[in-house]
């Protein structure tokens, strides 16, 4: 956090929690340095978002509350429903075909969810327990999409928007199975039950390529990240401003492009419901 200035004193931080190992760590140790540093306890809220995945999603909003509560943390919970009006279980109904992956419907929505959870609750700073791993699987899911300004948005240096709030990643030059080990001595009761929708993604297959690259060519993925992030650097130079210069034109909200990826999300959504009516 130091390396990359992600936090100052008295900056209140939301800290998406989703009841894995990765977010239960990141709100644990956010909450110590609070109480060694003498901070308040409103410098601190977990956000959790509901996607509305039955006998997924229920486990872990009672891990999440459960430790929360024990770690004396307000937790503030705000579901796909709520938000966007449809869940993710009738996101993959409604979707116009399997084209539509899952993890890009739930990704985009889980962003936009986590943004407005810690603005209801003002709050300074967005945490998320993104690691290593996921860094290095993301820039290659942007690069096959040929997302070359989301990758720019990698670097992890905090993201500032034009509303003022920036997002960190903590965890971002820590491995997956760091976190894990350090969850684990710590007893932590993290969920169990993986989400019945992930096998759509690229993501775990590149999650597997590159763990078999990691057990064949120890550090590979260290490199890999260390490369990935001066592309990041040098990409997110080329940007002027803070992410947040452009406008979605039916929300109002921050966009890359005339209309943000939510919009185009919930309309395709929407559109196919009512082709379906007919």
């Amino acid at each position: 956090m130091s390396k990359y200035s992600m936090w100052k004193y008295g900056e209140r931080v939301a800290v998406g929690v989703s009841g894995g190992k990765d977010s239960l760590s990141l709100l644990y140790i956010l909450k110590k340095i609070i109480d060694r540093h003498g901070g308040s306890k409103n410098d601190l809220i977990a956000v959790t978002i509901d996607e509305g995945i039955k006998g997924y999603r229920d486990e872990s909003l009672e891990i999440v509350k459960s430790f929360c509560t024990k770690l004396s943390v307000q937790n503030k919970i705000l579901s796909y429903k709520d938000l966007f009006g449809v869940s993710m279980d009738e996101a993959m109904v409604l979707r116009p075909s399997e084209k539509m992956s899952s993890c890009s419907m739930c990704g985009t929505f889980r962003r936009r969810a986590i943004d407005l959870a810690a603005e209801s609750v003002d709050a300074d700073i967005v945490a998320t327990a993104h690691n290593l791993d996921d860094q290095v699987q993301t820039y290659m899911i942007n690069l096959l999409a040929g997302d070359v300004e989301r990758i720019g948005w990698m670097y992890p240096k905090p993201i500032e928007y034009a509303a003022g709030m920036k997002k960190i990643k903590p965890f971002v030059e820590l491995y997956e199975h760091e976190i894990v080990f350090y969850a684990l001595q710590r007893q932590f009761p993290f969920q169990s039950e993986e989400c019945p929708y992930m096998k759509e993604s690229i993501r775990t297959d590149l999650r597997e390529f590159f763990n078999k690259l990691e057990g064949e060519h120890p550090g590979i993925k260290n490199n890999a990240y260390v490369s990935m992030m001066k592309v990041s650097e040098r990409l997110r130079s080329s940007f002027m401003g803070p992410r947040g210069d452009k406008k979605c034109k039916i929300c109002g909200r921050d966009s890359t492009g005339e209309v943000c990826s939510v919009c185009k999300t919930t309309r395709s959504l929407l559109r196919h419901a009512s082709q379906t009516d007919r």
